[in-house]
């Protein structure tokens, strides 16, 4: 008989191995689910696994049988982050591209988890090593990945020399947005203010000097 850790059949359709536990993926998208609301709710110091547990509507043991501890649960959902990533714009011009990628983030970085998340998270970074690591690859890999794309793109149109250093571009393309969002943590953005960020960025970027070998 087939052994499902969180429901069991009676007459399941396939056996699995001996010993074998079938964890049930809708299950383990609500414990993640609850963990961001927890997070948003209560903070990570207050979290606990009995409160996400309640929240997903399982028992303690689903979430242990996948996750070892808060710690360890916390830090899987933070580094799913970073595969989720962010669409790559396709628009056909450097400043477009910019300008969605900037619409995009934004909305994402003032939703109201997310703006409780991170500040308590990155507080939380600075006392554990193991969650500054995975907030820095979530945060740095979903950015990395879309402004590299967007670099290639640009340099194929002829909009910026080739072989620009991307760790610099990086730094320009995510750098004040995050900035203002994340660490300051404007309220609002001032009227105008990501046409002016896509315009400063654009002309940056095309500053850059290219590689010698490109």
């Amino acid at each position: 008989m087939t052994t499902n850790a969180d429901e069991p059949q009676t007459r399941p359709r396939r056996r699995a191995p001996a010993g074998a536990a079938v964890l049930r993926e809708d299950v383990t998208e609500a414990i993640r689910a609850a963990v961001f609301e927890e997070l948003a709710s209560v903070g990570y110091a207050r979290m606990s696994i009995e409160g996400i547990a309640r929240r997903a509507g399982v028992g303690k043991t689903a979430v242990y049988r996948r996750w070892k501890s808060k710690l360890h649960l916390v830090l899987d959902v933070v580094s799913a982050l970073a595969v989720l990533g962010l669409p790559v714009p396709d628009t056909g011009s450097l400043e477009s591209d910019l300008r969605l990628l900037y619409e995009v983030t934004s909305r994402a970085l003032r939703h109201p988890v997310a703006s409780q998340i991170i500040p308590d998270l990155q507080a939380e970074a600075a006392r554990n090593p193991e969650i500054a690591e995975a907030m820095q690859k979530a945060l740095r890999e979903g950015q990395e990945g879309v402004a590299i794309k967007i670099i290639a793109a640009a340099e194929r149109r002829g909009e910026l020399r080739h072989g620009v250093d991307d760790e610099l571009a990086l730094d320009l393309i995510s750098g004040p947005l995050y900035w203002r969002s994340v660490v300051i943590r404007s309220p609002k953005l001032p009227k105008g203010y990501l046409e002016a960020l896509t315009r400063a960025t654009a002309e940056a970027l095309k500053a850059l000097p290219g590689s010698p070998d490109a």
